[in-house]
C-alpha cells in the first residue's frame, strides 16, 4: 500500500490550496480515510476524517475552513483548505485506516 500526497506549496495568509492523497496497492473505498498535520517541533495532529460512507469530521480549529472529500473512483482523497492563516503552516499527511501513511506534503502559509 502507497500514498501519495500532493498539492503543497506556498501560499499567502487568505489563500487556498487542494491536498490530494492517491492510494495505490489497494482500494480506499471501505477505510477510513484522514489528514493529519504537523509543525515543527509539534506533535502530528488530526485535521479532518472521513469514514467509508462520506460522514466527516474536523478538528475544531479548521471548521468552516477546511474539507475532506473523497473519490473512489479515483482511489483519492482530497483537502481543500480555504482561508489558510500562517498558523496552517506545516507538513500534512494522509493516513489510511489505522496503519498506513503518506509521505506528506509541505504547506506554506505566509503572511
Amino acid at each position: 500500500v502507497q500514498l501519495q500526497a500532493s498539492g503543497g506549496g506556498l501560499v499567502q495568509a487568505g489563500g487556498s490550496l487542494r491536498l490530494s492523497c492517491a492510494a495505490s496497492g489497494t482500494s480506499l473505498s471501505r477505510a477510513m480515510m484522514a489528514w493529519y498535520q504537523q509543525a515543527p517541533g509539534k506533535q502530528r495532529e488530526l485535521v479532518a476524517r472521513i469514514s467509508p460512507t462520506g460522514v466527516t469530521h474536523y478538528a475544531d480549529s479548521r471548521k468552516g475552513r477546511f474539507t475532506i472529500s473523497r473519490d473512489n473512483a479515483k482511489n483519492t482523497v482530497y483537502l481543500q483548505m480555504n482561508n489558510l492563516k500562517p498558523e496552517d503552516t506545516a507538513r500534512y499527511y494522509c493516513k489510511m485506516g489505522l496503519d498506513y501513511w503518506g509521505q506528506g506534503t509541505l504547506v506554506t502559509v505566509s503572511s
